[in-house]
């Protein structure tokens, strides 16, 4: 951002290394840090830019570089060290660093921390109102002349972008609730019955597995449209209206059973499985199905969650399929339309993932995962060619 600005000659700085200097070499530098808090510790600058603090939350570390950046402002305030940060409009449901801040203004504290946000003016826009759009955007973007707010607008009204990301990204406004991965309106209309799934049907599998106080599902997809099914569901029961609902766990040997019953009854061209508590069973169907495969292809492989930029590649291409209703429906199984619908949204450098609504919840969404392995599966299948439709002979007499 210095590059070719007055700042770059005013100050005499050698831009494009890791550490930024004078060129004169008088004492003073500019550097970034890493993510690690235990090696910032004891430092001492003098100013610190904070960027992007809607992404530092738990899960990445963001919180605890941040309290270390802070301590050490702290103890060389009074010689006027500061702190500045910037960032979107924050995910209520991530606790970021942005969030905390927000919260700790809304407290009115001693005057020492500055709080200053640009925003459209009105709660609550018609996001298919162009005009309200507009003004919203031109309110939120204030003297920033080179925005194209018509391409913005554009952007605010594309079906793949949810109300919570036009609100938070483009018109800076702070949802005030978690944001549902997919709407129950848009889940709902995919719904198809007609072309029921049938045995024999080519499909691809998602499978997301537990043990205890959680869920694990199958859930298949047919390769040629895209439709998802539940194969098999098993979730801990309610404490509420089940004794000894904490003592519950998986039955594994009923999962097992369920997989190869799936194997047995329709022709399932791949397999995605998420290893964690499971290793060996995984290891086991892989083996398995390999050999009972006429081919001898592999047909089960692992797919873990915890590897973010894969599983976020995944969850967008489910997203959009069923924000644009093409390639992707379902059967109607309430379980799976509430897993999904239970899902909620947090962001991670790669970019989207979906998780329950708090650590607590009893709201599941194993199905969920389970679906977008089994449409990632899919995918996988028709790219090595493994759709492939059989013609019946004609006899033609002459």
């Amino acid at each position: 951002m210095l590059a070719n600005s007055p700042a770059e000659l005013e100050f005499d700085l050698e831009l494009g290394k890791e550490r930024i200097q004078f060129r004169s070499g008088r004492p003073g530098r500019i550097e970034p840090v890493t993510s690690s808090s235990r090696g910032l510790e004891g430092a001492r600058p003098t100013f610190v830019v904070a960027d992007e603090t809607h992404h530092w939350v738990p899960s990445n570390g963001g919180i605890s570089v941040f309290e270390v950046l802070d301590r050490n402002i702290r103890k060389t305030a009074g010689s006027g060290s500061r702190f500045v940060e910037s960032t979107n409009a924050f995910n209520p449901n991530e606790d970021s660093v942005a969030q905390r801040t927000y919260e700790a203004y809304q407290k009115k504290p001693n005057g020492k921390l500055l709080y200053d946000c640009i925003e459209a003016d009105s709660d609550e826009i018609d996001l298919k109102d162009t005009e309200a759009v507009t003004l919203g955007l031109k309110q939120a973007y204030g003297d920033s002349h080179w925005v194209d707010i018509e391409g913005l607008v554009a952007a605010i009204q594309d079906p793949r972008t949810s109300v919570a990301q036009a609100y938070r990204f483009y018109l800076n406004k702070i949802q005030e609730s978690a944001e549902t991965w997919l709407a129950r309106p848009i889940w709902d209309g995919l719904r198809k019955d007609d072309d029921p799934i049938k045995a024999g049907d080519q499909i691809s599998i998602g499978f997301d597995g537990s043990l205890y106080s959680d869920s694990t599902a199958i859930v298949g997809c047919r390769l040629r449209d895209g439709k998802l099914f539940m194969i098999h569901l098993d979730e801990q029961p309610d404490p509420k209206f089940v004794k000894n609902a904490a003592d519950w766990q998986v039955d594994t040997l009923l999962v097992d059973r369920k997989m190869r019953e799936a194997f047995a009854t329709y022709r399932v061209e791949w397999a995605f499985c998420d290893p964690s508590y499971w290793q060996n069973v995984v290891g086991t169907w892989a083996l398995d199905f390999k050999e009972s495969d006429r081919d001898g292809r592999d047909i089960v492989f692992e797919f873990s969650p915890q590897r973010a930029r894969q599983m976020c590649d995944a969850i967008e291409r489910f997203h959009t399929a069923a924000c644009l209703a093409e390639d992707l429906c379902h059967d109607g199984n309430p379980d799976l339309g509430r897993h999904v619908t239970n899902a909620v949204t947090y962001e991670v450098p790669q970019g989207t993932l979906i998780r329950k609504e708090s650590k607590k919840s009893r709201k599941k969404i194993d199905a969920a995962i389970a679906a977008v392995l089994a449409y990632e599966a899919r995918g996988e299948a028709i790219a090595d060619g493994r759709m492939k439709v059989r013609r019946r002979a004609r006899i033609r007499s002459y």
